[in-house]
């Protein structure tokens, strides 16, 4: 790729070739969906929450309804219940966090500082100095 940015924060370190510049950035790129399905998870996570909560509140309202049975039957095998044997969905989430994307964000890190010198988005950097248009507006290096 061609040219660097003026900033110079996201500059390709020398010696550096195109390949290693591409395949880290791909790692980037696949930590990037890492990061968004971590994202998912803990959306997943606040909903179960949500649902435990609002059955809370239907247990509630069969109660008030004159359905104690039902009432009992459903607040005894679903408020409260784990959503994966053992797992309420928050240690779902820590679990995820601490063994996968804790080791996927540090492997990424590790091979940027050993290939690009930990500089981020060498990739992504160039290919906006290739893409943008120079001197027009709305297409400058940086802020």
């Amino acid at each position: 790729m061609s040219g660097s940015l003026p900033d110079g924060r996201h500059e390709r370190p020398d010696g550096v070739d195109d390949a290693t510049v591409e395949a880290v950035g791909k790692l980037t790129e696949a930590l990037e969906v890492v990061e968004q399905a971590r994202g998912f998870l803990y959306g997943f996570h606040r909903l179960c929450g949500t649902a435990d909560l609002t059955l809370g509140e239907a247990v509630d309202a069969l109660r008030d309804a004159g359905h104690e049975d039902l009432a009992e039957e459903i607040a005894r095998d679903l408020v409260g219940r784990n959503i994966l044997e053992g797992r309420w969905s928050f240690q779902v989430v820590e679990e995820y966090d601490a063994d996968y994307y804790a080791a996927f964000k540090e492997s990424e890190r590790r091979v940027r500082d050993a290939l690009l010198d930990g500089t981020p988005h060498v990739f992504e950097a160039e290919m906006k100095q290739d893409r943008r248009t120079e001197g027009r507006r709305h297409h400058e290096a940086h802020p």
